[in-house]
């Protein structure tokens, strides 16, 4: 049978036929046992119920009675007396209202772990079971209007859960019915939030601000209130043409038009449903220009992100291109995974276009991880360009031939006219642009470096150069196994060489060990002091491109010019003197990281990523000294732009191979090459650090070892910080967090306080966001909770400018317990929620455990333990995936599993879990942990009186509270699990014994409260 409360009452049999159910009291009584169907509703309920406050004298007759009339109309053996009261003896799920709710749930859960399709499927499914208001023939009973506002409320919900969902769908556009949403509640921001980021994806931004702006007018009239600080945030971003979300590379933007290629363009307008598509032909056909326009066409209504792999140097970079380009930053956290492993998780239904330009130096790299992605990825969509296809099945071949003569004619007299103002292809030079045409086959690329050729020579004058030389011709039918590239562009550079005096080649030449692009500075002092004009003259000849800041030379120039380099026996040199200016520029750079200069000079240091990345690996090589000087240097740039992994494996290669003199920058080599550093280095280094007697010379030195190694050992003080003003406030730093961590919470405040001074006075923003984190976490123990509040907003707006997701994620974190604590569900869950969208677009499954575990305890609280189990398993798979398990977050998954099963009535399970926890967090060194885990014992103890009536098992729980508060060095505002302990140990204990066994563990040593919580099951530390 079939119940319905969405609405009239409504009861239908096996065969779809309704019944009808008596009078008013009756279908109000059933209404009643069907808002508890399947569980048993005492009489005095029933009573409250149907009269309210003022029952009649004989209301438990007229209750048996109704009773009786329901029996009538219903089938036998449905409604059952169990002593106190009635059971309806129907499943929930033949309920309209419990479907619907679980239904809301089921879609909340696939919404906020991003399964669109799945979600709006099923919030779809849960709100068709509405056939009007709630209890709508019943509600006159006095049980009626509460349940009614509360099942409306929830269909409110599930329909802004269903919008969001179908925001996230490619089709998805509810605007229409977000206005009407708005229209109906019009003072509920998350419909106005919803209908803002829905006009924004439809391209109309300016809507969206009006949106906003109406918004707070109406608050700040009818409530006197300023919108929330996320519809504020929300504002913000549209303002910014941004929402939280990760900047792609986007395909560059084209400074003049496509010549030629309509008929290929057309062929993949076709294939805009091919899952890969691969442009195939010989170099200097314009593969790369086709994609970037095939990419940015006006039918194309997918995002795209371009990939240059031109400057990849070995197939394993090909993933590291892809996350760059994705705009993931290489983790600055432990127990990295394969990049690979990020790319597939961070493009898990994903609807995106992703743009491989030349694949040929890696295609097998390249072919491997294509398929890897395409079969994980069902919205991802690959175009490459190639010289050879990439061989998957599948793919799609467009064939790219070079241009016949009409098309490339047209193109060389438009680029020409571009640099020569009034240059047009008539009969007056049609012959000569022939010529030239011919003598260049066709090739675009060749044929735009012919035209730019025009600021300094006519038309007749390259067309006779080009057929004096010869040379294009014959290299363009040269020999066969040679590579392509040289086959084809090997002859226009070659020829762009000729036009150079010795002076002009020498640089050139010496240009090529650049990668990425150089600043003058750069270049003189590797190339020569008097650059700067030769420079000019190659920039003037198209050999070299600048924006006024930087100089860059095409990689087909480049591969051509360090030939030549090698030919004239300075390559050695050159390279040298490269990786000592880069090392020099590190170094120098790495002073203004720890100053208010900070962002500009990660700025500087980004744009010349590539050119360490080559000084690095070639000084591996040829000069491990400067490589490791390099590893060293670099440590906090890494660290704060997110790039460690790019260190791990030249790191992991100088292991081996450093001397004595340089055990320093050993211990940074053995801290970059986590996790692949074995043992052997791990106790060497640990030794160095231990035996030193004077500060390091990297001042970041002590922090990452600290960081990456974890407390105690070995502790940040005088012998291996520096004198400088950033170190002693490090020091500071590292004494504040042993305090805290070891439970002397007062000492820890004072010494932080003094840390967000000194950090601020120099202006350095990774130190105050760990000063203002810290002391949020303080200020919530305590329950101050605006201040917390506005200490982790300060904290989180430094994290974000500086682009440090993965600690991000931690303060997230921290902040969402404390709103949970202080009864705040919804930002709880906002950030907790924002955090797993983080770790998602990171690819780091292992930093959502905390995330799931957050989540896992505010279901349980809310009554859904089914989804608190799957949360929590979760969570205790993400703590183990990491290289470095961290055994403090496991103790704290398994002390949530304990209570888990405690609140399922499971004592067994409960009792093997609480002990997991504790034998857990006894390898941790933090008494945090331990304090957590004396709490999670607590519950133990009260589980096992309540199995056996020991009355001494209350007075255990009560001592084990105090323990923990002893631990910790105070209490925590706001637990709910040790509010419903103490409540429980007190009503047994009463107050003055509870506060007598509570006083007697909090005043215990550190080493009392840990005997007494041993105690517990046995464990030794």
């Amino acid at each position: 049978m079939q119940y319905g409360i969405l609405g009239p009452l409504l009861v239908r049999s096996p065969d779809g036929d309704a019944l009808s159910i008596g009078g008013p009291r009756p279908r109000a009584l059933l209404a009643l046992l069907l808002l508890d169907a399947g569980r048993m509703v005492s009489v005095e309920r029933l009573i409250d119920g149907q009269y309210g406050d003022r029952p009649p004298a004989e209301a438990a007759n007229a209750i048996q009675a109704q009773i009786s009339r329901l029996r009538r109309s219903l089938p036998a053996g449905l409604i059952q007396f169990h002593g106190a009261g009635y059971r309806l003896a129907v499943s929930p799920d033949d309920v309209d209202a419990h479907r619907f709710e679980r239904l809301s749930r089921e879609g909340r859960r696939l919404l906020t772990s991003g399964r669109f399709p799945g979600a709006a499927s099923t919030l779809r499914e849960a709100l068709e079971l509405w056939r009007g208001p709630a209890l709508a023939d019943v509600a006159d009973a006095p049980f009626a209007g509460p349940q009614a506002l509360r099942l409306a409320e929830l269909r409110l919900s599930a329909t802004e859960d269903l919008m969001e969902a179908e925001l996230g769908l490619p089709e998805g556009s509810p605007v229409a019915a977000l206005q009407g949403l708005v229209a109906a509640h019009p003072l509920r921001e998350r419909p106005r939030g919803l209908l803002m980021r829905a006009l924004e994806a439809a391209g109309r931004p300016s809507e969206a601000l009006a949106v906003y702006d109406e918004t707070r007018r109406l608050l700040a009239d009818e409530l006197g209130t300023d919108p929330s600080p996320e519809l504020a945030a929300l504002h913000l971003a549209i303002l910014r043409a941004e929402r939280h979300h990760v900047r792609r590379t986007a395909p560059p933007a084209q400074l003049n038009q496509l010549v030629g290629r309509e008929e290929e363009l057309a062929r993949l307008a076709e294939l805009r449903g091919a899952r890969l598509v691969t442009i195939v032909g010989p170099g200097g056909t314009g593969k790369t220009r086709l994609v970037i326009e095939a990419a940015t066409a006006p039918g194309e209504t997918r995002e795209a992100c371009f990939v240059d792999l031109s400057l990849v140097d070995g197939a394993e970079q090909v993933a590291g291109a892809m996350l760059a380009a994705l705009g993931l930053r290489e983790p600055a956290l432990r127990g990295l995974p394969d990049p690979a492993e990020r790319l597939v998780a961070a493009l898990a239904e994903q609807d995106l276009l992703l743009v491989l330009d030349n694949c040929e130096h890696v295609i097998a790299e390249v072919a491997a991880l294509a398929r890897r992605l395409l079969a994980a990825s069902p919205g991802l969509t690959i175009m490459a360009t190639s010289r050879e296809p990439l061989g998957i099945t599948g793919e799609h071949l467009v064939p790219l031939a070079p241009l016949p003569t009409g098309p490339a004619v047209r193109l060389f007299a438009e680029r020409a006219a571009a640099v020569r103002q009034g240059f047009v292809a008539g009969p007056g030079n049609q012959d000569a642009v022939l010529r030239i045409c011919a003598a260049l086959d066709g090739l675009p690329l060749a044929i735009e470096l012919a035209a730019a050729r025009m600021r300094t020579f006519g038309v007749a004058e390259i067309a006779t150069r080009l057929a004096e030389h010869d040379r294009f011709r014959l290299l363009s039918r040269g020999d066969r196994t040679a590579p392509a590239r040289h086959q084809t562009l090997y002859a226009v550079v070659e020829w762009s060489w000729s036009l150079l005096d010795a002076e002009e080649q020498a640089l050139a030449r010496r240009f090529s060990v650049f990668a990425g692009g150089a600043s003058l500075a750069a270049v003189e002092r590797v190339c020569g002091a008097d650059s700067a004009d030769l420079l000019a003259d190659l920039v003037d000849k198209s050999l070299v491109e600048t924006d006024g800041e930087r100089y860059h030379m095409l990689d087909t120039i480049r591969l051509f010019c360090a030939e030549r380099l090698a030919e004239a026996g300075e390559e050695e040199r050159l390279r040298a003197a490269h990786a000592a200016w880069f090392l020099e520029f590190a170094g120098r750079a790495d002073g203004h990281l720890y100053s208010a200069a900070q962002l500009e000079w990660l700025a500087l240091l980004s744009a010349d990523n590539a050119n360490l990345q080559a000084a690095l690996r070639w000084s591996v090589e040829h000069d491990r000294p400067t490589a490791a000087r390099l590893v060293a240097a670099l440590a906090m740039y890494w660290w704060l732009s997110g790039r460690r992994g790019e260190a791990t494996p030249h790191a992991v290669r100088l292991l081996d191979a450093i001397g004595p003199e340089l055990a320093e920058e050993y211990v940074l080599v053995v801290l970059h090459a986590v996790p692949e550093a074995g043992s052997p280095h791990w106790k060497q280094a640990r030794a160095i650090i231990e035996s030193l007697d004077r500060p390091m010379r990297c001042p970041f030195g002590p922090a990452l070892w600290g960081m990456i190694t974890g407390p105690p050992e070995p502790r940040l003080d005088g012998r291996v910080l520096a004198a400088d003003p950033w170190s002693r406030a490090l020091e500071r730093l590292g004494r504040a967090l042993l305090s805290l961590l070891g439970g002397r919470v007062a000492v820890a405040e004072q010494e932080l306080e003094s840390v967000l001074a000194e950090f601020g006075t120099l202006g350095e923003r990774w130190g105050k966001a760990q000063g203002l984190d810290w002391l949020g976490l303080i200020a919530s123990w305590r329950g101050e909770w605006e201040r917390a509040m506005r200490l982790w907003q300060d904290a989180i707006g430094l994290l974000e400018e500086l682009g440090a997701m993965e600690e991000l994620v931690d303060v997230l974190g921290r902040r969402a317990d404390a709103y949970w604590r202080a009864d705040d569900v919804q930002a709880a869950r906002a950030d907790c929620e924002r955090a797993e969208d983080l770790t998602r677009r990171l690819g780091r499954p292992e930093l959502v455990a905390g995330v799931h575990l957050r989540l896992s305890e505010i279901a349980r609280v809310e009554g859904d333990l089914t989804e608190a189990g799957r949360l929590l398993d979760a969570a205790l798979a993400a703590s183990e995936s990491g290289a470095f398990t961290s055994t403090g977050i496991r103790a704290h998954v398994l002390t949530a599993l304990g209570r888990l099963a405690e609140a399922s009535g499971d004592a067994a399970t409960a009792a093997h879990r609480y002990a997991e926890a504790l034998t857990a967090a006894l390898k941790s060194p933090l008494s945090t942990d331990l304090a957590d885990a004396a709490e999670g014992m607590a519950g133990q103890c009260l589980l096992d009186g309540a199995t056996t009536g020991n009355g001494g098992s209350a007075e255990r729980a009560a001592l084990l509270l105090g323990v923990g508060v002893a631990l910790r060095g105070m209490a925590v505002a706001g637990d709910r699990d040790v509010a419903r302990i103490a409540a429980t140990a007190t009503k047994v204990l009463g107050a003055e014994g509870f506060a007598a066994a509570f006083a007697k563990g909090a005043s215990m040593s550190r080493d009392d409260a840990l005997s007494a919580l041993t105690a517990t099951t046995g464990p030794t530390r």
